[in-house]
């Protein structure tokens, strides 16, 4: 099923990109483009940043997607503010919530002790949070290479699985702070690498220019009782993760 929040797919094309495109290969290729072509622009005004805020995740977002979506840098709150999204099994924050799950992440991994120790916990809440309608993989990545690049390490995402990150991330969404992404991530830590070295570091993830992964898809309406419950019963597993 196409992922259509907005519910103009056939008149707009894919989530309104500008070429009003339908094809999903098309789509991909577009938008890895757009992305590789945006990811310098992206880490150097990351790295211009003193302290890492919501705002500077947006502004990534827009940098790196700004060429395929008008909506580039806008949030789930803004452009599909009453619609809970999920990927496979895995269900995301509640538009409301986005910014809590991004701002814990934000604090936790410039503190350069917490990122050391447990950057997987950082990526899995950067995850969870899934701030836009797509992107959100690769703005996260993005974002949370410069948190681990301040903290003094990198990763060599290029010897990673994406089978097994992806898997390995899906259970941190669900069960946060359980070191499942940490345990993963730990044996490709490596030393930090240059500014002008990380996009090529993060353009060379396995998977990285989205295919063969799995699609958005809409939950549904979160007001509506059963969608409403499934994610309460979300919420409550990661509260009782955490919280053990």
């Amino acid at each position: 099923m196409t992922f259509d929040p907005f519910g103009d797919f056939e008149t707009r094309g894919y989530l309104r990109n500008f070429e009003k495109e339908k094809d999903p290969e098309i789509v991909r290729r577009l938008q890895h483009t757009a992305f590789t072509l945006g990811l310098d622009a992206a880490f150097k005004y990351l790295a211009g940043r003193k302290w890492l805020e919501y705002g500077d995740v947006l502004k990534a977002h827009q940098i790196l997607f700004e060429a395929f979506y008008p909506w580039a840098g806008q949030d789930r709150l803004k452009t599909a503010p009453g619609l809970i999204v999920k990927k496979g099994d895995v269900i995301f924050a509640a538009p409301t919530e986005i910014r809590l799950a991004i701002d814990f992440a934000l604090l936790n991994g410039q503190d350069k002790a917490f990122m050391t120790a447990r950057p997987g916990e950082v990526m899995g809440y950067l995850a969870f949070g899934h701030p836009f309608l797509d992107g959100n993989g690769r703005v996260i990545m993005t974002v949370h290479a410069i948190m681990a690049q301040r903290a003094g390490f990198s990763f060599d995402w290029s010897k990673t699985s994406k089978d097994d990150y992806l898997a390995a991330l899906s259970q941190e969404i669900e069960t946060p702070g359980k070191g499942i992404l940490d345990g993963y991530l730990k044996p490709f830590v490596r030393g930090p690498v240059a500014y002008e070295k990380l996009a090529e570091s993060v353009a060379g993830t396995p998977g990285i220019d989205g295919g063969n992964v799995a699609t958005n898809a809409v939950l549904g309406d979160a007001a509506d009782p059963s969608v409403k419950a499934r994610y309460e019963a979300v919420v409550a597993k990661r509260r009782h993760a955490e919280d053990e």
